[in-house]
């Protein structure tokens, strides 16, 4: 039975293991595992967009809040600063104020202060007292707000020497110039 086999026949284990490699480098396994490779990188890429997207959105949530607490807090320092003076010091109070408008705004708060409250304010020798009692955001971004303030203002003068409190509501349009939130308009409402 020996004479019965042949010597170019291989061995029963390595056909197995050629079998094998055949299949491996065929051309239908070689597609297949490209088309793997493909599919993981566009979902891996999938994700990085997504985790990107999610990221920004997530940043720019707490860039907005921050805005619209930094611009109550300067919305309400400004306010207190441009509706405060004593008589004695109206022009270096309200020139002081100034500091922290932005520039037609400026200009119109110039005016108003050098041509009817300085003189306004000497003559009948009035205090006016501001404090805010409560802000709130109308609208904002990173860049803008528009602020809503109840404020309360006490006033004496020679004529009036018992101190007068009355209420009102301002709003405030703020503009973030650098890292101060300035005033672009107030209006009383």
């Amino acid at each position: 039975m020996s004479d019965d086999i042949k010597p170019d026949a291989p061995e029963a284990g390595t056909d197995v293991a050629v079998s094998a490699d055949a299949a491996a480098t065929s051309p239908k396994s070689g597609a297949l595992g490209k088309i793997s490779v493909a599919v993981a990188a566009v979902v891996i890429i999938a994700l990085a967009v997504l985790v990107g997207i999610l990221g920004k959105g997530y940043l720019d949530d707490r860039a907005s809040e921050q805005a619209r607490t930094d611009a109550v807090a300067a919305a309400s320092e400004q306010a207190a600063a441009m509706l405060s003076y004593n008589y004695n010091e109206v022009d270096q109070q309200l020139a002081g104020a100034a500091d922290g408008l932005t520039g037609d705004f400026r200009d119109e708060y110039t005016k108003l202060v050098e041509q009817t409250i300085a003189p306004g304010a000497k003559e009948k020798k009035l205090t006016v007292q501001a404090t805010v009692q409560a802000g709130s955001v109308v609208s904002a971004d990173a860049d803008d707000a528009v602020v809503l303030l109840f404020v309360n203002q006490i006033t004496t003068s020679a004529d009036v020497p018992d101190a007068a409190t009355t209420g009102s509501r301002v709003r405030m349009e703020m503009h973030k110039e650098g890292d101060r939130w300035l005033t672009g308009r107030l209006t009383p409402v």
